[in-house]
């Protein structure tokens, strides 16, 4: 009788919220990083919200090789702040707020070797005190470098836990991953 109230009682805490939580938060202009979050929040039971530009990246606007591309532009440019329209739940309105996660998982694609500057917008707009993050990005050949450790430098009070590239990968490499980093 007694096994039966604690499991119980350890069903009703995971199911009210008590237990860690974790988001998964992503930024994608192509559609690479966002399969790789989605395939990683689905393998870890995770929330998952998206980062949405307020000027939506064309392909223009992406092509590395133009000097005078927003991305370039941007990425030059260690001030800017590209505004977010929304950050929210995949399939539905539902506005992400840190403050009922433990964990949130950072997921965006590589440009010049950072992370996009909307992440850091992104970053900067929420309070990480006492919160986990980890860095999981997609990247054509340079890897995650020092973005997820440049990312934390800009999320006061975080505790950073580390990153990976993940361009290759499957959801359940990226649990695997995470759940290392997390014990």
């Amino acid at each position: 009788m007694k096994k039966l109230i604690l499991a119980l009682l350890i069903g009703g805490l995971m199911m009210t919220g008590i237990s860690a939580k974790t988001a998964v938060v992503y930024f994608s202009a192509t559609g690479t990083t966002e399969r790789m979050a989605k395939n990683a929040a689905q393998t870890m039971g995770a929330d998952i919200f998206e980062i949405q530009p307020v000027h939506k990246y064309s392909d223009a606007d992406l092509n590395w090789h133009d000097k005078k591309s927003l991305s370039s532009i941007e990425c030059n440019d260690p001030k800017s702040r590209p505004e977010i329209k929304a950050v929210v739940s995949t399939g539905s309105t539902t506005v992400f707020d840190i403050s009922a996660y433990d964990t949130v998982v950072v997921c965006y694609p590589i440009w010049w070797s950072y992370a996009p500057k909307i992440v850091y917008t992104f970053v900067e707009s929420q309070n990480w005190s006492g919160k986990k993050m980890i860095a999981l990005c997609t990247s054509g050949g340079s890897g995650l470098g020092r973005s997820g450790s440049d990312l934390a430098k800009f999320a006061k009070g975080v505790d950073f836990k580390g990153g990976r590239d993940f361009t290759r990968g499957s959801g359940a490499d990226v649990k695997k991953y995470i759940d290392g980093l997390l014990k």
